[in-house]
C-alpha cells in the first residue's frame, strides 16, 4: 500500500495551496481518470468541492481561505483511499456532475460520463427539434442523470425512465427526490422495453456496450463498477441489438432514437445496414447515433 497523503505541513495552507498539492500526488500515482474527470487537476477540483460542499468555480475568498481540520482530514483520507484503492473518486465522494448538476452515486450504478451531456446541454442540436417532442424515454438510466438531466433542461416534456436493476432504481429514486422531479420524472423497473406502454417522441439510451474481451482489459478503476451496467456479450451489442429491434413499436411516427455506442460503434456498423447520424462533440466523446423512427423499421432480425 503506497499510503502517500498530504503533507503534514500543508495543514494551514490555502485550499488553492492544497489543489496544487493533491494534483501532484494524484498526477505521480499511476491512476486512471475518465470516471467524471479527464485529468488529476480536475480531480482535485472535484475532491476540495465534495468535501467543501462547493460549487464551481471557486472564488477567491475560498482559495485563500484554509479548511478546518475536519475538512482537512477528510479531503487527506478521500486522497489516501483513490490512491492506495485506485477506486473511481466519484465512490469516494459519493457524488458527480452531470449537465452541470450534482448527483449522488455510488456502486450500484456507473459514474455518469455520457457525452449525451453535451447533447442537452446544447438543447439536442442540430439534432433533434425539441419542440416536438413532449414524452421522452430513457432506457437503462442507472443513477438517473440523464433522464432528469432531460427535464430540467426542458420542464414541459414527460420523461419516463427505466433500469433493469432495482438497486440502480434506488439511487435515481434518491436523486429524482433531491432534485424535486418527483412530479415530472417516472421510474419503472423494466427490462428494456419489458414494462413499457406508450409511444415517445425521443428515446435515449446509454446501454451496456463493452465487449468481454475489451472488459478484460480495462484500468482497475473499471472494476467498482456494475458489471451489468458494462458488458455486454463478445461484440459488445446484446443489448444494443435488442434495443434496435424492439424499439419501433414505441416511437411515434416522427420519433428519433439515440443509443450511445462507444467501443461497440465501429461493429454496430458492421452488424446493421442502416444509415447512422453520429453526434460530434467539442467536448470529447464519441459513438453516440441518432436514428430516425422510419429507418429503424426497416432493421430485420433472424
Amino acid at each position: 500500500m503506497k499510503n502517500i497523503g498530504l503533507k503534514t505541513s500543508t495543514v494551514n495552507s490555502s485550499i488553492s495551496s492544497i489543489l496544487v498539492e493533491l494534483e501532484l500526488l494524484l498526477d505521480s500515482s499511476d491512476l486512471f481518470y475518465g470516471h467524471g474527470s479527464v485529468n488529476a487537476k480536475d480531480e482535485a477540483l472535484a475532491l476540495i468541492l465534495s468535501v467543501l460542499k462547493s460549487e464551481y468555480p471557486l472564488s477567491k475568498e475560498i482559495l485563500g481561505s484554509k479548511p478546518s481540520l475536519d475538512e482537512y482530514s477528510r479531503i487527506n483520507n478521500h486522497l489516501l483511499e483513490r490512491i492506495n484503492t485506485r477506486k473511481p473518486m466519484s465512490y469516494i465522494t459519493g457524488e458527480a456532475y452531470f449537465c452541470g448538476h450534482r448527483f449522488f452515486v455510488d456502486e450500484r450504478v456507473l459514474i455518469p460520463r455520457s457525452p449525451i451531456a453535451e447533447m442537452i446541454q446544447n438543447q439536442m442540436q442540430p439534432w433533434i427539434d425539441m419542440k416536438k417532442v413532449s414524452r421522452v424515454l430513457e432506457i437503462g438510466t442507472g443513477s438517473g442523470c440523464i433522464a432528469l438531466s432531460m427535464a430540467i433542461e426542458f420542464p414541459e416534456i414527460e420523461v419516463v425512465a427505466s433500469d433493469i436493476s432495482a438497486p440502480a432504481l434506488e439511487v435515481a429514486r434518491k436523486n429524482r427526490e433531491d432534485k424535486n422531479l418527483v412530479d415530472k420524472v417516472e421510474l419503472v423497473h423494466s427490462d428494456l422495453f419489458e414494462n413499457i406502454s406508450g409511444t415517445f417522441d425521443l428515446i435515449v439510451t446509454n446501454p451496456p456496450y463493452v465487449p468481454e474481451e475489451v472488459m478484460r482489459d480495462l484500468p482497475i478503476e473499471y472494476s467498482f463498477e456494475p458489471r451489468q451496467a458494462l458488458i455486454a456479450g463478445n461484440k459488445g451489442l446484446d443489448f444494443i441489438s435488442r434495443i434496435l429491434q424492439d424499439a419501433p413499436p414505441f416511437l411515434n411516427q416522427e420519433g428519433v432514437l439515440v443509443i450511445e455506442a462507444g467501443v461497440a460503434a465501429e461493429e454496430l456498423e458492421k452488424s446493421e445496414d442502416l444509415s447512422f447520424m453520429w453526434a460530434t462533440f467539442e467536448n470529447g466523446g464519441d459513438g453516440v447515433a441518432v436514428i430516425e423512427a422510419q429507418h429503424l423499421s426497416k432493421i430485420r432480425y433472424n
